[in-house]
Order: C-alpha cells, then sequence, then structure tokens
C-alpha cells in the first residue's frame, strides 16, 4: 500500500470516528439544555440554600445568655455587655441578622470560616463586624497562621474566628462541607436541565394514531392535517371519533414520561443525601413526614455542635472573666407543645424544684406577686415551712394524738 492510500485511508478514519462522536449532539440547543458548562457554586443550589437557611435562621432566634458561675449553680448575668451581645451586637443589624450571617459564611459562604472583626472603645466591647468571605484569606505562620482581610494581617486572638470541620493539614482553619456536596449539586443542577429540556422538547405527543403510510394522502404535512381536522378533531369534549376502519387504527403507544427517566428517584436520593451531609431531617427539604423526634434530634446535634463553637469562642475572646460564659438558649427549639411544658414545669412547681412565676415565664405569661416563692404540694405552703405540719409531728401541741 502506498503512503498515500495509507493516509488517504487514516483521514478517512478520523473523519468517521468524528461523526460518530457527534451523533447525538448537532444542535447547539440540545448541548445547552442537557450538558450542564462551567462552575456553579454551592450557594446557587436550592436544595444546598435551603438547609442551611434553615440551620442559620433557627440559630439566629436563640437569645444569647451570660452566664456565670456560682457554687449552687450558675446564674443569669444581666449587664451592659449582656445586652450588647444579645440585643445589638452590630449597629448595622440586628442580633437575628447578624447570627444568621456569621452561621451562613461558616457553613456556605466561607466555606467553613466565619470571622468577624472586634470594634472596641476605651476598653470596653463597642462592636461586632462580620466580615465577608471574599475579603478573607489565611497564612500559614510556624504553627500558626494569620487571618488577612484585604491583605491586610490580624492575629487569630483580635478577631472571632469561627470554624467548621477543620482541615486535615492546618486543623485551625475549617474547611466546610463543600467537597462532600459537590457531586450531589453538579447531579442535582443536571436532573434540573433534563427536566426543563424534556419539558421544553415537542417529541412527546398526548396520542399516536396508526395510519396506511401508502395511502397518497398521508405523504405530505397538508394531507395529514387536512386527515386529522376531518375525522379527529372534534369542537366537543367528549364527543366520539368517526374514522375509517380500513386505514386507522388508534392505539395506545405511551410515550416516554419523566417517570420513565427516574428523574424523581434519582432526586429525592440526592435530597437526602444532602440531608445527610447538612445533618438535617429530609422533611425539610420536601421528601418524607414531619417526625416530632427527628426534629428534635436535629437540634440536638447539628444545632448544638454549631452553637457549642459559637459559644466558646465568643466566651474566649470576648469575656475576661473566668466565672463568665455565654450560654445560647438551645432549649427553645426543642418541639414541646404547651401541654408538655405545662405538665412538666406544674409537676417541678408541686415539688418546689421552680417557683410559679418560673412557669408562668416558659407558657409566656407575665409574673404575678407572691409566686417567687418555692412551695411544695401539701396545700402550696412555702418551703421553710414543710417541716411544721402536724402530720409530720404525730401530735397536737396539747399532746393529743390527730389520730384520736
Amino acid at each position: 500500500m502506498s503512503k498515500k492510500d495509507k493516509k488517504k485511508r487514516e483521514k478517512s478514519s478520523r473523519d468517521t470516528s468524528q461523526k460518530r462522536n457527534g451523533v447525538f449532539l448537532l444542535s447547539d440547543t440540545a448541548q445547552d439544555l442537557l450538558c450542564v458548562p462551567g462552575y456553579t457554586s454551592l450557594a446557587h443550589n436550592p436544595e444546598i440554600m435551603t438547609g442551611c437557611r434553615r440551620i442559620a435562621e433557627l440559630i439566629g432566634t436563640l437569645t444569647i445568655y451570660l452566664m456565670e458561675n456560682g457554687e449552687n449553680g450558675d446564674k443569669r448575668v444581666i449587664n451592659e455587655l449582656s445586652r450588647k451581645i444579645d440585643i445589638s451586637p452590630c449597629r448595622y443589624m440586628t442580633r437575628k441578622t447578624f447570627i444568621e450571617t456569621l452561621v451562613m459564611n461558616l457553613l456556605l459562604y466561607g466555606h467553613g470560616n466565619s470571622v468577624v472583626r472586634v470594634r472596641t472603645s476605651g476598653g470596653l466591647l463597642d462592636d461586632l463586624e462580620p466580615v465577608p468571605p471574599y475579603r478573607v484569606s489565611f497564612r500559614p505562620e510556624n504553627y500558626g497562621y494569620q487571618i488577612l482581610i484585604d491583605g491586610i494581617p490580624y492575629s487569630p486572638d483580635e478577631l472571632l474566628h469561627f470554624t467548621m470541620n477543620p482541615d486535615e493539614y492546618q486543623p485551625w482553619i475549617g474547611q466546610g462541607v463543600r467537597v462532600s456536596l459537590r457531586d450531589i449539586a453538579d447531579n442535582l443542577k443536571q436532573a434540573v436541565a433534563t427536566e426543563k429540556a424534556f419539558m421544553e422538547s415537542k417529541w412527546k405527543p398526548s396520542l399516536i394514531v396508526k395510519v396506511d403510510a401508502l395511502t397518497e394522502e398521508f405523504a405530505n404535512p397538508s394531507g395529514r392535517k387536512k386527515l386529522l381536522d376531518s375525522y379527529v378533531a372534534s369542537g366537543n369534549v367528549g364527543e366520539p371519533w368517526l374514522i375509517p376502519a380500513e386505514q386507522f387504527q388508534v392505539e395506545q403507544i405511551r410515550p416516554l414520561s419523566l417517570g420513565d427517566l427516574a428523574i424523581a428517584d434519582v432526586v429525592e436520593l440526592d435530597k437526602r443525601t444532602v440531608a445527610s451531609i447538612l445533618g438535617i431531617p429530609p422533611f425539610l427539604l420536601g421528601i418524607g413526614e414531619y417526625s416530632k423526634d427527628a426534629w428534635n434530634a436535629f437540634v440536638n446535634t447539628t444545632v448544638k455542635s454549631i452553637v457549642t463553637g459559637i459559644q466558646q469562642e465568643f466566651t474566649r475572646k470576648l469575656i475576661f472573666s473566668p466565672k463568665w460564659y455565654i450560654k445560647f438558649n438551645i432549649l427553645s427549639l426543642y418541639d414541646w407543645d404547651l401541654q408538655t411544658i405545662s405538665e412538666v414545669f406544674g409537676n417541678l412547681s408541686d415539688r418546689g424544684f421552680v417557683t410559679g412565676n418560673e412557669v408562668r415565664d416558659r407558657i409566656g405569661m407575665s409574673p404575678l406577686d407572691g409566686l417567687d416563692e418555692l412551695r411544695i404540694l401539701e396545700n402550696y405552703i412555702p418551703y421553710s415551712m414543710s417541716g411544721k405540719q402536724k402530720k409530720l409531728k404525730g401530735a397536737d401541741e396539747d399532746g393529743t394524738s390527730d389520730n384520736s
């Protein structure tokens, strides 16, 4: 074989293979619909955004307490510092918005890192400013690190740095859940694109009619349209068709549907995977039914874990007194109905463990005078007088027995 023939054969082989590889996507429209190009951040995925937003909203509703250690238990401290942290941590937003911003940066935007700048005035806390993640970077320094804001280095002691899912090599830096959710986000995005392409496609007729193709009038579009107008099209809903038996045969030929593509099953599986990675119940993403036990487990694990990290960072960076610490009221998130709260705290009140006003506070009622004293069930007498009951002495003051 000559070199010329060999080159010609190789060229022909290349041309053939190129045609085979490009058979399916000859249309630019089909390629745009079914092949989703480019990078999309996790923040643009509806399921991931919904899960992270729900966690941030819940934590943002929690009241922040300033607590003090005591010999008989910890007590809540109410002063200007507690008011600053709980009511107006940042002059430009409420406590709820501030905490939501902090948590969203931690979970999503900052990839496991959330940085807050601390402003002081005269040695007192003046303001807390969340720093947008795009302005923040980290630089290793010996064993530790520096935090750069707009290229300006800061020591970690000068800022509040909240982390999630510590990095393997630099444990002081969080890495979030971006690696775990990357493939799932791509699958969900592709599922949406496929469903959109299917719904916009013209190849899904509601009825298929088999006709004799050898008939001359069926050979062109105008003839077929004329036939449909004559025999099939009807002005009244439910009116029967009258068709020639020799030329028509109507069969139930079901076209391809989304159920055949199993899009719903794949999307549900991916949503459950997202919920599992984020640590949220699937019903928050529209999968399954609400479960009280699942909700309480979610609060006790995912929410409590994130809140604990925030509490510890606040305490070690903002509080100087060794007896004080920051605490979030996470108990308010548990699914306790009014009847359960009334029964639990009512029994505690009967046993002298809580006061009447504490019970009223738990069910949203204002305090009343005379209910700040501990009482027990026996005629609800003051706790300090419980030992003076006559039945405990066994006899009256005059020496006669109560049983006589």
